[in-house]
């Protein structure tokens, strides 16, 4: 049994131009100590995703009108208030992108790591603030005993970032949903950061949802990735087997936008052009009729106009939401 099972989930918000539908039948699974990369732009549905897992979701005017969440078997979605919050911090955690923004700014970080056990164990001031000096030295935070009353502020982006590291992993809990965990953070410390979550999951055999647009983040991390675009999922694979040969239009896209070093393609030209996917990603209040990604796809035609795709199953451990995949895979 999956840790945790997505089953045709949808989230919609009511806005004053209308339905917007941030999450479209979306299906995927995590077992425990395994790594899911969600993939997509912004307004791909990730973040929201994550939101309606955790019951973090404002409502309203957020809504989840259909699908089921299933945390070892059982349904998030019908569990009570009082349930679904034993569940979170406890069992499932998530770490959020901002942490400036996340911790509060005119409390110490030792007293904010410190209210979890007091709060889910019922530990004394000085019992609790003893862990959380714990969990510093655990995020190898330097000198933490030093500095465990120091407020946010007082740390760096990077150091802000393993405090949330840290308050996720306070109750140990069987997963954790990292909502980009390194945005904003120069490419040494994402390494750091993301070294220390590959660390502390195998440590805990947690499971570990890793929500991003970076794809050089999951490239060394991640198991399995999963591409959303316009609230749907249009393709999941082994991590390897996406790098090396995507099988939907918009992954090859994503692929290609990525920078790389070397010599120019054509010699002489002083430099090496970086590919972009064009357009943008559609209103989700008016989401385009067949495969929503078709207006900006260089091989749509008829056919995905008209109609929406399944996940085809591609060879291999793979799925991809293309009537033409198999042109893809063979380019």
């Amino acid at each position: 049994m999956p840790l945790l099972e997505v089953r045709d989930l949808h989230v919609e918000f009511r806005t004053r131009e209308g339905v917007a539908r941030a999450v479209n039948g979306v299906n995927y699974s995590v077992g425990a100590g395994e790594t899911l990369a969600v993939l997509g732009e912004s307004g791909s549905g990730k973040s929201v995703t994550a939101q309606a897992i955790m019951g973090i979701l404002d409502t309203p005017p957020g809504r989840i009108p259909k699908g089921e969440i299933l945390f070892r078997g059982r349904d998030l979605l019908k569990a009570s208030p009082e349930e679904r919050r034993k569940v979170r911090g406890r069992k499932i955690a998530m770490i959020f992108q901002d942490a400036l923004s996340s911790l509060n700014p005119v409390l110490s970080v030792g007293y904010q790591l410190g209210e979890m056990f007091r709060v889910h164990q019922g530990l004394s001031r000085k019992d609790a603030r003893a862990r959380a000096i714990e969990l510093m030295d655990r995020v190898r935070i330097p000198a933490a005993k030093e500095r465990v009353g120091d407020y946010p502020h007082q740390f760096s982006g990077g150091m802000r970032q393993r405090i949330m590291i840290a308050m996720a992993l306070a109750l140990e809990p069987d997963l954790i949903i990292a909502d980009e965990p390194t945005t904003a953070l120069d490419v040494t410390v994402q390494a750091q950061v993301m070294d220390l979550l590959a660390e502390l999951q195998r440590e805990y055999d947690m499971g570990l949802i890793l929500i991003t647009h970076d794809l050089g983040v999951v490239a060394g991390v991640a198991d399995r990735i999963a591409v959303m675009y316009a609230g749907r999922i249009v393709e999941t694979a082994p991590v390897h087997e996406l790098y090396k040969r995507p099988a939907h239009p918009y992954t090859q896209g994503l692929l290609d936008s990525v920078p790389r070093l070397g010599p120019a393609p054509h010699p002489g030209s002083g430099r090496r052009e970086l590919r972009v996917i064009k357009g943008l990603p559609p209103d989700l209040t008016r989401i385009p009729s067949g495969c929503a990604f078709h207006p900006r796809c260089p091989r749509a035609r008829e056919m995905c106009r008209v109609g929406e795709p399944l996940l085809y199953r591609v060879p291999g451990e793979r799925r991809s939401a293309c009537y033409f995949w198999k042109e893809v895979v063979g380019d």
